[in-house]
């Protein structure tokens, strides 16, 4: 009887899981939360003190006993304990308004890595079941957002999809429900931040903060040059005289700094391609690439990958929920969609 009051009062949840957001769907309600995946933990008493956007604004900025940090690397769990209460406070927050009596059990549907391993998929398991959830369910990001993407991933015919998150960007090549081609790469948005921080290093003898590199990445960056060359102002500390120093980077100056994680996307796009079989490439002329996730907003980089791979390429209607729309359409239909829901004992996906 218990059960069946958890069920009727818990509203089933949608999550991506992801380096640097969770986005959080619930079934009837929509997307109705999407923070930072970062929690700052008081180390002297092992207490969390913020989690999500209000953790985000303290990185960088905390006295010795308080770290700010994120538990998720490459879009897989780097530390389990603290995963598990990022999970429960969302999970928790979302249903406060559901019933503030009764335990909340609900079923949660969950993105996991193209490319993670069977301990990877268990520990996300794990830790969504022990944040509250009655039964977890996982699927592969990229399909997960080929699905919130409407693409017709049950027909017979090819459907590319390239999703770029915070810590991974993940190639597929989708038939008939299931994965035929993929690949997938570490080298996402945080590397692009990184090599905006380890450029301002090398060329100007600056310590820029891995939230100011993102922003400037956000304000000028570029895969392509569009012909503006933007300018914005690096802050940061010289690390030559140890004081503040602030300097203006134009656009191109950015574009360089990206230069050789982009080509690095590029080139796996391409070896994806060529290693898809010749009817569902037929398809892939007609349908074209379809791209995913925050890092599918820099600008100029459609365009690029058009350039480069001759395939039409067009960036999904708010590709950063792309991945949680999905996790919702799969909660409507789930009996429908169970084929393509993978499960913690199953080998390492392809790559």
């Amino acid at each position: 009887m218990l059960g069946k009051l958890f069920g009727l009062f818990s509203k089933d949840v949608g999550i991506d899981l992801g380096t640097a957001n969770t986005v959080v769907y619930v079934r009837g309600r929509g997307i109705v939360m999407n923070e930072p995946s970062v929690v700052a933990i008081n180390q002297k008493t092992n207490q969390i003190l913020a989690v999500g956007a209000d953790a985000k604004r303290m990185v960088g900025r905390t006295p010795g006993h308080i770290v700010a940090s994120r538990p998720l690397r490459h879009g897989v769990v780097s530390d389990f304990e603290v995963t598990e209460k990022m999970l429960k406070y969302f999970i928790d927050k979302v249903h406060t308004e559901v019933s503030p009596i009764l335990p909340h059990r609900p079923r949660v549907v969950i993105g996991v890595p193209l490319g993670s391993t069977e301990v990877e998929r268990r520990a996300v398991e794990e830790a969504t079941k022990n944040a509250g959830a009655r039964e977890v369910y996982l699927v592969e990001e990229p399909m997960s957002a080929a699905i919130g993407a409407r693409m017709p991933i049950q027909e017979p015919g090819g459907n590319f999809i390239i999703d770029i998150g915070g810590g991974t960007t993940e190639v597929a090549v989708i038939s008939l429900g299931g994965i035929v081609i993929s690949r997938s790469l570490r080298n996402a948005g945080d590397k692009l931040n990184e090599d905006i921080v380890n450029y301002a290093r090398d060329e100007f003898k600056l310590a820029l903060g891995e939230r100011s590199a993102e922003e400037i990445k956000i304000a000028i960056g570029s895969a392509k040059d569009l012909g503006e060359n933007q300018e914005a102002v690096m802050r940061g500390r010289d690390l030559i005289t140890g004081l503040p120093k602030e300097i203006m980077v134009r656009e191109s100056q950015i574009r360089e700094a990206m230069s050789d994680s982009i080509e690095n996307l590029i080139e796996a796009i391409q070896d994806t391609i060529e290693r898809t079989p010749p009817e569902l490439v037929a398809d892939l002329m007609t349908r074209g690439l379809v791209m995913s996730g925050g890092g599918s907003l820099l600008r100029g980089l459609a365009e690029r990958i058009a350039d480069e791979t001759g395939v039409p390429v067009k960036v999904v209607e708010d590709p950063l929920t792309a991945v949680v729309r999905g996790t919702g359409l799969i909660l409507e239909d789930i009996d429908s969609l169970s084929e393509i829901l993978v499960n913690s004992e199953e080998k390492e996906a392809p790559r």
